[in-house]
This record gives structure tokens, C-alpha cells and sequence, in this order.
């Protein structure tokens, strides 16, 4: 995605982002040959400079020979390049293209974050050509040269100043896309590790439930495969829709690893599956009845998957962890929202039920992406509740048959 973004780009966008960046030798390239044949054009208009010579010649490929290690050395090359320039000029060669290699080194300077360096460049320049211009033009070629006018100066100024104008809005923009790229991509760090916690609860969920319920039931099989093979039998027929299910509602949740984004091949499971949750939890030896208040309403499928699945973990609870073998579900529609209680009669048998396991903590996760909360803990006549609140929908209530 973030690939395809910047092929889109504007292409003025792609070559900001892309400046500063390799040996730059083609770029070198093109500035030594600007600078030869540009200079040959203006030593032609300005017959009062020196003609250039094999010495002018060096000095113009010298600024382009520093350009090819700008990028790994900002600094050395911006101040070199300004050297360089500044002897040209005070050999008396004809003003040019000469200037084009210190534009290119102080924009290199500036996008990698030398701009003190840039400027300060651009000063030991502005300063030595002033000098050059203004006073020792006397004892410097070309023989007979007077000052320079001062409307030229600034000129030549004006030009540098927006120059370096430009070169910082460069830079600023390049440190926004950066930032932007950064953002973008801790965004959609942030949305795997979601996806890989969403997808980590449903399936602790998923095989929390099924297996608890498989273990009683190969307990049972087993207590009375020799002295009651019928009711060995109806355990092992428990446990092979218990697996049948688990493995059905896992696939599902590898379905979507496969295809990001598809749909589901089957629905979500939600509170319309509480009987069948009910079944479940009887053929696993627990006794549960379920009473409603209010008038129930239609929930989104996010929240009625999550408010199926705590109670789902809460009845798991008391299987794994309750010594008792009933339980109670109310669910209470309220105008602030729905509350989900589950109730046992305890005590507990081995595994504290409540407060560090990852059911519970799954629990609250999935109550706090909503925006609701989960309060458990054991109650003071003996027992464990929890009580999930979830907030109130948009959906309107249901019609009463």
C-alpha cells in the first residue's frame, strides 16, 4: 500500500523525497557539462573577464567532482564547493553556470540537516565576493576592472536568499512526508497487533468452552465406559459435536488470516445461539437457567458476538473452575445499555476463576472495545458473578410478538 502511494505521487514529490539519496554521479555529470559549455557561452558575452583557460577549466570540474560526495560528506563538500567558487572569481573568469555546483552542494547540505553549513557556506561566498567586488578588485585580474555595481549586488542576493528559501520548503515538506510515512505505518502496526489480540481472544474462546467441555465428558466416557457403556456412549457423542463446532469456529477465524478482509464464510455467533450455548453447557454436567429483563434489542454484530462470547467464557469459568453445577444468566435491557450477569454457587476447585486468567482478561478486552465494563469476583454469600455492562445501541427494540 504505502508503495503504491508513492508511485502515485506527484512526480515533483517522488524527486523531493528521492534528492539525497546515492553516490550521485549522474547528477555530477550534469553539472560539470552545464558548467563547461555554459561557461564557454558567457566567457563569449563577457569579453572584459579572463578567458578561460586550462586552470579555469580544473577549477569548473572540481565543484562538480566534490558534488559525487555530497551525501556522505554535506559539510566538506558545501564549504569546498564554496572554496572552489570563490577562487574562480577571483581569477577574474566570467561570471556562469559556475554557481550551479554550490546551489546543488548547499541543497544536499540542507535536506540532510546541515543547514548551519548551508548558510554558512553561502556567507564565506557573499562575503569574498563583496570583498572581491568592492576593494580588491584593484590587485586581482582582469587588469583595468572597477567595482562592482551595487543594484547587482542585490540582485545576486535577492537570488541567493530565495534559493535557500526554497531549499528549507524542501526540507521542512521532506520531514513532513517522513513524519506522515511514520505515522502511517505505526497505524497499521497498531491494526495487526489489534487483529492478531482480536483473533488470539476468539480462539482462546473458541477452545476454552469446546475443550472444557470434551474434557468432562471423556471423564464421564471414561468413569463409565464398564458400568453404564450407553451413557459412555451419549459422552462420546458430546464430544464429537463439541469438536465438530470447535473445529468449525476455528476455521472460520483462519478463514479470515487467508483472505484480510473477506467475509466470513458463516455468522458470527451471537446471543441468538444462547439456547444452544445452554445445551452445551448441560451436556458438560452444568445446570444453567437463563431469565431476561426488558426489552431485548437488536445488537450489532461486534457486540452481540462479544456479548455471546463472555458469557460463553463465564460458563467455561464455572466448569473449569466452579464446584458448583449450576449457574444463573440474566440479561438486563436497559436504556444505559445491556447487563450480562452470570452467577455460581461455587466454592472453587482449583484454579483461581477470577482476576489474571486470560479468559477474564479477554473478557475485559472485549467489554473496553465497546466501551462497556466487566466486574468479577467471588460474592460475599459464597459463589462467583460477573457482570459484563455494555453501552446502548442505536438499534431500536424489537417488536413484541
Amino acid at each position: 500500500m504505502e508503495q503504491q502511494r508513492e508511485r502515485h505521487a506527484p512526480p515533483w514529490r517522488r524527486w523531493a523525497e528521492g534528492a539525497g539519496r546515492g553516490p550521485g554521479l549522474r547528477s555530477a555529470l550534469l553539472v560539470a557539462v552545464l558548467a563547461q559549455v555554459g561557461s564557454a557561452w558567457a566567457a563569449q558575452a563577457q569579453s572584459g573577464r579572463m578567458p578561460l583557460d586550462a586552470w579555469a577549466r580544473i577549477l569548473l570540474l572540481l565543484g562538480p567532482a566534490l558534488l559525487t560526495v555530497r551525501h556522505r560528506y554535506p559539510v566538506a563538500a558545501v564549504y569546498g564547493v564554496s572554496a572552489v567558487t570563490l577562487v574562480y572569481l577571483a581569477a577574474g573568469y566570467p561570471y556562469g553556470p559556475v554557481f550551479i555546483s554550490l546551489a546543488v552542494a548547499c541543497f544536499a547540505a540542507v535536506i540532510s540537516g546541515h543547514r548551519a553549513a548551508a548558510w554558512g557556506a553561502v556567507a564565506l561566498l557573499w562575503t569574498g565576493r563583496l570583498l572581491i567586488g568592492h576593494w580588491l578588485y584593484r590587485w586581482l585580474p582582469p587588469p583595468g576592472d572597477g567595482p562592482a555595481p551595487w543594484t547587482q549586488e542585490l540582485g545576486v542576493t535577492a537570488w541567493v536568499l530565495a534559493m535557500l528559501a526554497l531549499f528549507e520548503l524542501v526540507r521542512v515538506r521532506r520531514e513532513q512526508w517522513s513524519r506522515e510515512r511514520s505515522e502511517r505505518a505505526a497505524a497499521a502496526r497498531r491494526r495487526a497487533d489489534e487483529e492478531r489480540l482480536r483473533i488470539a481472544r476468539e480462539l482462546h474462546d473458541v477452545l476454552a468452552h469446546s475443550i472444557s467441555v470434551i474434557n468432562v465428558q471423556a471423564g464421564v466416557g471414561l468413569a463409565l465406559l464398564d458400568t453404564d457403556p450407553e451413557q459412555a456412549r451419549t459422552a462420546l457423542t458430546t464430544i464429537k459435536a463439541a469438536s465438530k463446532e470447535a473445529l468449525g469456529e476455528v476455521r472460520q477465524v483462519l478463514d479470515t488470516l487467508r483472505a484480510p478482509g473477506a467475509a466470513p464464510r458463516a455468522p458470527a455467533p451471537g446471543l441468538d445461539r444462547l439456547p444452544e450455548l445452554l445445551e452445551q453447557a448441560a451436556a458438560a454436567g452444568l445446570t444453567v437457567t437463563a431469565a431476561t429483563e426488558g426489552r431485548p434489542r437488536t445488537l450489532p454484530p461486534g457486540a452481540d458476538l462479544a456479548a455471546f462470547r463472555i458469557l460463553q467464557e463465564a460458563l467455561t469459568n464455572v466448569v473449569r473452575h466452579s464446584g458448583s453445577r449450576t449457574a444463573r444468566i440474566r440479561l438486563a435491557w436497559r436504556p444505559d445499555g445491556l447487563e450480562l450477569r452470570v452467577d455460581d454457587d461455587g466454592p472453587a476447585t482449583g484454579d483461581p476463576a477470577g482476576g489474571s486468567g486470560n479468559g477474564l482478561a479477554g473478557m475485559r478486552e472485549r467489554a473496553a472495545a465497546l466501551g462497556g465494563t466487566i466486574e468479577a469476583g467471588p460474592r460475599p454469600d459464597g459463589g462467583f458473578r460477573v457482570i459484563a455492562r455494555l453501552p446502548p445501541t442505536a438499534a431500536p427494540p424489537q417488536e413484541e410478538p
